[in-house]
């Protein structure tokens, strides 16, 4: 049996994949294409102008689904693992409303194009990279919480570089883009697609558009941490009948606590 073939291991490696192929594909096709410069577009950028725009769009929307669904695994996980621990199942109450407000913000970010509704595109960028790092954060202490006991200490470590990283990127976006943005190099420099390195400001943008890429791939490392922890779990699902046919009939239908239509097991 292959690696990726053990537990739900596959479901990390497909969303990191699928959405670092998201990203390169919709590069390609705009630069094919000369909708942007080829030295290190904005993101959004490669996303902005149809077909890429449609491209970026749908598979976006699958990566967001994609995490919702890794998220979800992540927490039953530590659930099952820590069903008496209060303070750790808090915290992985916590992770999953910050998971899925991340995943929210990503489907923000597929349909709302930055060059069209830029505020809403950016409020959508918060939600998943703003949002995404105090997800990373939260998953980080729970590594710390369960070693040695469930998780070995270079799983900490790794994570807690991956975040440090992921940090470090938001900080140098955050204060490139307020520089850039500040009125200093013009005005409506969001529908921007080309730049001149002569141009005044490009170094600003650069640094932006590098620390952008930097902080989508460091988020999507985080998720390959989840490898060797979803090899070892595994979901079924139970069907439980109520009745021989499809027909209503006068039988009551209230479920023993006991007895779930959709079980899982781990």
């Amino acid at each position: 049996m292959w690696w990726f073939q053990q537990g739900l291991s596959f479901l990390p490696v497909t969303l990191v994949v699928w959405s670092a192929a998201s990203f390169v594909f919709s590069y390609i096709t705009a630069i094919v294409l000369h909708h942007v410069d080829p030295l290190v577009p904005y993101i959004s950028d490669t996303g902005t102008i149809p077909p890429e725009r449609c491209l970026f769009g749908i598979m976006l929307n699958i990566s967001a689904f994609l995490g919702v669904a890794t998220m979800y695994v992540r927490y039953k996980q530590v659930y099952a693992l820590n069903p008496e621990k209060s303070k750790i199942i808090k915290l992985n109450k916590i992770g999953l409303i910050l998971g899925l407000m991340s995943c929210f913000g990503l489907c923000i970010i597929a349909n709302f194009q930055k060059c069209i509704l830029y505020y809403i595109h950016v409020v959508g960028a918060c939600l998943t990279f703003g949002v995404g790092a105090i997800y990373m954060l939260v998953q980080t202490v729970l590594s710390y919480l369960m070693q040695p006991e469930l998780h070995s200490k270079d799983i900490f470590w790794i994570r807690l570089t991956v975040l440090l990283w992921c940090c470090s990127s938001i900080v140098s976006m955050f204060v490139s883009s307020v520089v850039l943005y500040s009125g200093l190099y013009g005005m409506n420099l969001v529908q921007k697609l080309h730049w001149d390195p002569q141009e005044k400001g490009y170094t600003a943008h650069i640094i932006s558009t590098v620390s952008e890429w930097s902080l989508a791939f460091s988020f999507l490392s985080f998720f390959l941490t989840y490898i060797r922890d979803f090899q070892k779990i595994s979901l079924r699902a139970v069907v439980s009948l109520h009745g021989q046919t499809l027909y209503n009939t006068a039988q009551s239908f209230v479920t023993d606590e006991q007895t779930l239509l959709i079980a899982g097991s781990i």
